[in-house]
Parts: C-alpha cells; structure tokens; sequence
C-alpha cells in the first residue's frame, strides 16, 4: 500500500486531549469527531487537511488517556499516515485496531517539514520527501499486521 499527502508537523506529547477534546467525547461518529481533530493545536487543521496528507511529529505521540477517539478523528479527517520518532503505546496498538498506518522513524521526523509531500509505500517502510528527494526507512509492519491496516482495523479483518 502507497500514501503521498502533504505534511502537517507537530512537537512533541500530542496527547489525545489535544487531537480530540474531551468536550466531543460524547460521539462516537468518525465524522463528527474528525470536524474536531486537532482543534486545540492547530484550530485550523480541519480546514487545511485534505485526504491523503501525512502527520509527523516528534516523541510520545498520543500519550494520554487510552480512548480509540484520537486515532478515529485522525483518520476519519483524511490523515493517511502518522509519522513519529515515537508514540505512545496504547495509541499505537489502538491506531492498528482502526486501521490507522503509523511509523516511526526519527530521521524522517527530523528531516521533514511542515508542508512538505511525503509519499510512502507502507509495505517497504520507505519514505520519501518528495519535496527534498530524501528517503528514510522505517519499520514496516510484520505481514499478519499491515492486513490489519489494509483491511481497515481489526474487525474489519476478522469479519474479512
């Protein structure tokens, strides 16, 4: 599987407090939590994300409470991928659950900036800054996981 999209960096410990507020806690609709990703960080993301861009941000990304909101408003808003030198735990395993790609890779966090097109083929863990020509390699997931992904979460692929 191939994503391109344009860049929308963050710092570090976005908790899921900022990518989702708790005042919208009281949905669970994917598109009423996506009108509000990000909001407290960034009031304008929902405007400027289009279908396809990428996150990348720096340490401990999703750290915070342990709702499967934070990554639900991610990807129900357009966001392809997130890319981190790290993240939390609970919210990497939860970003697998919804089908949700993320990677780590220090390198390309460091090297990518906001605005930047970055493309990556999430089977190889290669990305590329297509703004810059740079490429990094990250982790790709083991086979039994990115049929996860691929499929759209883990119920989706156990109903598959």
């Amino acid at each position: 599987m191939k994503v391109q999209g344009r860049v929308h960096k963050f710092g570090s410990d976005v908790d899921t407090d900022v990518i989702i507020p708790a005042r919208y806690l009281n949905t669970s609709s994917p598109e009423e939590l996506a009108k509000h990703c990000m909001e407290d960080i960034d009031k304008d993301f929902v405007n400027k994300v289009e279908k396809g861009d990428i996150i990348v941000a720096e340490d401990n990304f999703g750290c915070g409470s342990s709702r499967e909101h934070a990554p639900i408003a991610i990807k129900a808003s357009g966001v392809s991928l997130v890319i981190a030198n790290t993240f939390a735990r609970i919210f990497y395993r939860n970003s697998i659950n919804i089908g949700l790609p993320i990677l780590e890779c220090p390198e390309a966090v460091k090297a990518i900036h906001d605005g930047d097109i970055v493309s990556c083929d999430l089977s190889l863990g290669v990305i590329r800054n297509e703004t810059t020509g740079e490429e990094f390699k990250a982790q790709p997931f083991p086979p039994f996981i990115q049929n996860i992904i691929d499929k759209g979460g883990l119920l989706n692929s156990l109903k598959k």
